[in-house]
């Protein structure tokens, strides 16, 4: 998608209000990713947020919804959250029902308020970083500021239809970070000139950052074997009980392995780990801003299969270690047929068997393989969003130029 800009155009202050959601985490860290890249380019484009928990909440209040989680005392992201930290699997697939549901039945009354926001706010270009409420970001801007673009941009590897990312129906611009992304919407009768094709997730650009550390030194400063083939396990900002399960199953390897375990906001957990006989060579934290620093001391990483902490993960060059099984998260089961295709790390079946999977990396030719195969992935996503964002303005404000001068 290319398109000639005028001098006038790149100096032109744009406003861009991006839409995002708590729960997860992944939405806010891709926005945190964007602004920081932006700021680093110095485009003159003037940031705003759009928090659907913040409206949901307007709504509420003004006993205008259905709001279930309200009525139990809580919200969908605590929900989601609580449901990950404790491993209440069946519990993490039913939400997207259940919230598919809630926004079906509140959709009237949420393109409305959204309609009064769009009407107040008068955005260049609205960037949704989340599913399930593109139809009614599209809807609203129709009714508030036609020919408003609205840039969906996949912070999954795939779609979970129906409507979860892809909405054909609507105009949206789709930025789709893998093939299969792409092929779904084309599936799905999407234009061929609103799909875009990314090369990987967004993820923040320190990870693309030079090394600025001696990852022996480093090792030794948190007490760890400077040689020690070293995994990192992280289970997103509030960590899993699972982390004990996994710390358990892989004492067996006592001499041949070290471990970096990343606890979130779970304070219980890291005590439990800290205290812990078993594993002799380990390091525990908490909530960190310094992954980057974590994965560059680290050989290759345990998690669960979220699409943000496996790009970073191979971004930082790491083979992976992931579970997939029914209970997996709907649109996070694709992630683990395409670490399969790629050949970039091993999916298990349940953390029970994971001495199994890093018995595998402990042979130095097979671990040597995966490293090769992570290597030729090349994400840049976080540096090629900006150029496609400015693509699109480019393209609208010829589009409104046009019309302009037509009514004239």
């Amino acid at each position: 998608m290319e398109t000639s800009q005028s001098p006038s155009f790149a100096t032109k202050k744009f406003s861009l209000n991006f839409v995002i959601s708590n729960g997860g985490g992944g939405h806010i860290a891709t926005y945190n990713a964007l602004q920081a890249i932006i700021e680093q380019q110095q485009l003159p484009w003037q940031l705003s947020l759009t928090k659907v928990e913040e409206l949901a909440a307007r709504l509420a209040k003004q006993k205008k919804t259905l709001d279930i989680y309200r009525l139990l005392g809580t919200t969908s992201d605590e929900v989601i959250n609580k449901a990950q930290k404790n491993e209440w699997k069946l519990l993490q697939r039913l939400t997207m029902p259940f919230n598919k549901l809630l926004i079906k039945l509140n959709y009237e009354v949420g393109v409305k308020m959204l309609e009064e926001d769009w009407r107040e706010k008068q955005p260049d270009l609205v960037v949704s970083l989340i599913p399930l409420f593109n139809k009614g970001l599209w809807d609203s801007l129709q009714r508030a500021k036609p020919g408003t673009p609205v840039v969906t941009i996949f912070t999954d590897f795939a779609d979970c239809p129906p409507a979860f990312w892809i909405e054909p129906e609507t105009g949206n611009y789709l930025v789709c970070g893998t093939e299969i992304a792409v092929e779904q919407a084309r599936r799905l009768g999407v234009k061929e000139e609103l799909i875009v094709k990314s090369s990987g997730m967004v993820i923040h650009p320190r990870f693309y950052e030079p090394i600025k550390w001696n990852r022996a030194d480093e090792r030794q400063h948190l007490g760890l074997d400077p040689d020690c083939l070293t995994g990192l396990v992280l289970f997103g900002g509030c960590g899993s009980n699972v982390m004990l399960e996994i710390a358990k199953r892989l004492e067996c390897f006592q001499d041949k392995l070290q471990l970096i375990f990343i606890c979130g906001r779970n304070e219980d957990l890291a005590s439990a780990l800290i205290t812990n006989k078993g594993i002799q060579k380990r390091f525990v934290t908490t909530f960190t801003q310094e992954i980057p620093y974590y994965m560059h001391l680290a050989d290759f990483f345990i998690g669960k299969p979220g699409p943000g902490s496996i790009s970073e993960a191979l971004v930082m060059k790491l083979p992976v270690i992931v579970e997939s099984n029914s209970s997996t998260l709907p649109q996070e089961q694709y992630n683990a047929d395409w670490i399969r295709q790629k050949e970039v790390g091993l999916t298990i079946r349940s953390f029970r068997h994971i001495h199994k999977a890093v018995e595998q990396f402990l042979d130095p030719e097979t671990f040597a393989r995966y490293q090769s195969n992570v290597a030729t992935v090349n994400n840049r996503a976080v540096f090629e969003i900006p150029e496609i964002l400015q693509q699109i303005l480019a393209r609208s404000s010829q589009l409104t130029g046009g019309q302009l001068l037509e009514q004239g």
